[in-house]
């Protein structure tokens, strides 16, 4: 079997579903704001209720479970194309973040929010040390984690740079989900 190649797959599949979906949740999503909502707003909307717009919930909810599904299983792959423990580890704890993003969505209160903050920074992580795992040039590209990182500082502090708490959000979603789609890309090459 080709580890790396059913990893990329995997990787490739899982996030280009997942923005597919998350974007497809937006549309559905009347009145949906990319800066002002959370991500997570698309599974339901909690303030001082909970609102969930349908078909919106349903297709990201079962998107980030999808995703997190796949990164969990393409963790084995890599580890055992790789013969290393870290990055693997991570990729799994962030898939399982993920697919608790789903299971838990807002209507969750602090659950969720521990989820939410499990995929984002295992996720950081895994895509800031998986440097050791790739070549030049793409090596460079994970820098994408620190980046990441860094966002979820800004918005754990309430920094959000004039894009909002939707716009910091997806600052620290997007280098994440691109990097998985250009690692998965490079997996998949021979």
């Amino acid at each position: 079997m080709d580890y790396r190649r059913v990893g990329g797959i995997l990787l490739f599949i899982g996030a280009v579903q997942f923005v597919i979906g998350m974007h497809l949740a937006e549309f559905f999503y009347s009145g949906y704001s990319v800066s002002e909502n959370y991500i997570s707003d698309l599974g339901a909307t909690c303030r001082t209720t909970c609102i969930i717009y349908q078909p919106s919930a349903f297709i990201f909810n079962t998107s980030v479970i999808i995703f997190g599904i796949f990164v969990v299983v393409s963790s084995y792959f890599i580890w055992r194309e790789f013969h290393v423990y870290l990055v693997p580890i991570l990729f799994v704890l962030s898939g399982i973040g993920a697919i608790g993003v789903g299971l838990f969505p807002e209507t969750a209160g602090i659950v969720h929010q521990i989820v939410s903050f499990i995929t984002f920074f295992f996720g950081g992580l895994s895509v800031t040390f998986a440097y050791k795992l790739v070549k030049t040039p793409f090596t460079f590209f994970s820098v994408m984690g620190i980046m990441s990182l860094i966002a979820i500082v800004f918005f754990i502090s309430g920094v959000f740079l004039g894009i909002g708490i939707g716009g910091m959000e997806r600052m620290i979603v997007y280098p994440l989900l691109l990097w998985i789609i250009g690692f998965g890309g490079y997996l998949m090459s021979p």
